[in-house]
């Protein structure tokens, strides 16, 4: 039996069962809007003409765009909305993971977003989860656990892509 297969065989059935298949699909809550971008551009002073000057977008994206690296913030959850019954969080396949293995810390130890169609004010993106991979157990500085890859992918009403976050975590439970 090879390492991959060992690794595989000491993963719980169900979380095999989640690898490379699409979890949590869901649609927006709210459409894009300029009003969030103007604020996430105040907040962290990005005077970038292209969010600001309609001719700016209008010559280089046809039209207004939302920062690209705002793409998450399109699916964070409110606090609260009527008729919500648990509480939301992003990235849930993280928190199931952590669950199911029973490791109760976890970190985020690297993001990358590759950027597809523009999003622009008015669409109302959907996305979903996919498992990649769960490492064989690892022993880190941090405790015991295993690293996990997962993608949140994105698309905007029209079924075009818009970009994909891959998150590898690593969950752990901490050395006594």
């Amino acid at each position: 039996m090879s390492q991959e297969e060992r690794s595989m065989a000491e993963l719980p059935a169900e979380v095999q069962g989640w690898i490379g298949q699409k979890r949590y699909e869901e649609r927006g809550e709210f459409d894009v809007e300029r009003g969030y971008v103007f604020t996430t551009c105040a907040s962290v002073q990005n005077g970038n003409p292209l969010f600001w000057e309609e001719k700016v977008a209008n010559e280089l994206t046809d039209g207004w765009i939302a920062p690209p690296t705002m793409l998450s913030v399109w699916f964070r959850p409110h606090h609260w909305a009527p008729g919500r019954t648990e509480t939301a969080q992003p990235l849930q396949v993280h928190f199931d993971l952590k669950r199911v293995l029973d490791l109760p810390e976890a970190v985020m130890t690297d993001n990358t977003i590759v950027f597809g169609e523009p999003v622009r004010p008015g669409d109302r993106l959907r996305t979903w989860q996919v498992l990649r991979s769960v490492s064989e157990p690892k022993r880190t500085k941090l405790g015991n656990g295993r690293f996990w890859v997962i993608d949140v992918e994105y698309q905007n009403q029209g079924g075009q892509w818009v970009g994909t976050e891959t998150y590898t975590g690593f969950g752990y439970r901490r050395e006594a």
